[in-house]
């Protein structure tokens, strides 16, 4: 276990060897077809990745479970009534670009293994934007993913919602196509055993609000890369998708199609450089203390660190 300096003192920080030999007798439940199927455009994982870093941690979010339904029966005998099905309810935050989405599904289908959880939902915040006629009409648009173009009172009543325990809820649907809310879709929650919530600034704090969305959390989850590696992803994935997804006349980036190369890596840099860096270094990485768990990515996309908060 490497010493964490005075700005990481709240954190035990471990190199991926250290943390792999906590998965203890973690069996991997997931075949080679199952990471093939769960692995992101640009988000490469191997089974080595699988049981260095996600079976140690599916331990560990296990043990928390485990604790906290306890905690729960107790709370309810002193009450004298019976304990209320509530969800455990898991933040994934970080960067656009750094990989929330390929590890949010690994996360969820090694989390199902587990018998005493087997019922596990993902939801992204991706569905809690304003759709983009009212980030129009209020002057939004060029701050789509920053905190005030989500419906942050919707989002707030949908986990006060899943954590009463309520049979089942809706929440929309984005699609990354078309840019946009997809108004005939919804997505349908039904009482999770673990419900892992995704997004960009869900560890934000706004203030003096007297309800913020990390109440509702958990345990919280930091995917954490140095910036250049981000910004490196990004661009790659962007030029990866203008000759195939972007070609879909309903794509929302189908303007960029047919642009030559370098220009179209000059149109990505641009847009990380004017929109998702700055969301990053104003309202994203900020947060990154308030994690229970700091996965620290490498270049080459591998999880090579972890910090697990022990304050």
């Amino acid at each position: 276990m490497i010493q964490p300096d005075d700005e990481l003192s709240a954190y035990m920080i471990f190199s991926r060897s250290d943390w792999a030999a906590l998965r203890a007798s973690t069996s991997l439940t997931l075949s080679d077809a199952d990471l093939a199927a769960l692995r992101g455009l640009n988000g490469p994982i191997t089974a080595a990745e699988v049981s260095d870093v996600y079976l140690p941690l599916t331990r560990l979010l296990n043990l928390h479970f485990s604790a906290a339904r306890n905690l729960a029966q107790v709370k309810a005998e002193f009450l004298g009534r019976p304990a209320r099905r509530s969800p455990y309810i898991i933040a994934l935050a970080g960067s656009v670009g750094v990989g929330k989405s390929t590890f949010a599904r690994v996360l969820c289908a090694l989390l199902t293994g587990w018998a005493d959880h087997p019922r596990v939902e993902l939801v992204t915040t991706d569905g809690f934007l304003h759709g983009n006629a009212a980030l129009e009409e209020r002057g939004l648009m060029r701050r789509k993913g920053f905190p005030d173009s989500y419906d942050l009172p919707r989002m707030l009543r949908f986990l006060a919602a899943a954590k009463a325990g309520e049979g089942e809820l809706e929440l929309p649907v984005y699609s990354h196509l078309i840019g946009d809310i997809v108004p005939s879709e919804r997505q349908v929650i039904r009482q999770p055993d673990i419900l892992v919530f995704e997004g960009l600034n869900v560890l934000l704090a706004r203030g003096a609000a007297p309800v913020v969305v990390s109440d509702f959390f958990d345990f919280s989850i930091y995917l954490d890369a140095d910036e250049a590696d981000i910004e490196s992803w990004y661009v790659e994935r962007f030029l990866k998708l203008q000759p195939t997804a972007f070609r879909n006349p309903a794509s929302y980036f189908h303007h960029y199609r047919d642009l030559p190369p370098s220009d179209a890596r000059e149109v990505a840099e641009r847009l990380w450089r004017e929109h998702h860096r700055a969301n990053l270094r104003e309202n994203i990485l900020p947060t990154r203390t308030r994690a229970d768990v700091v996965l620290r990515k490498r270049s080459d996309h591998s999880i090579g660190e972890i910090w697990l908060r022990e304050t």
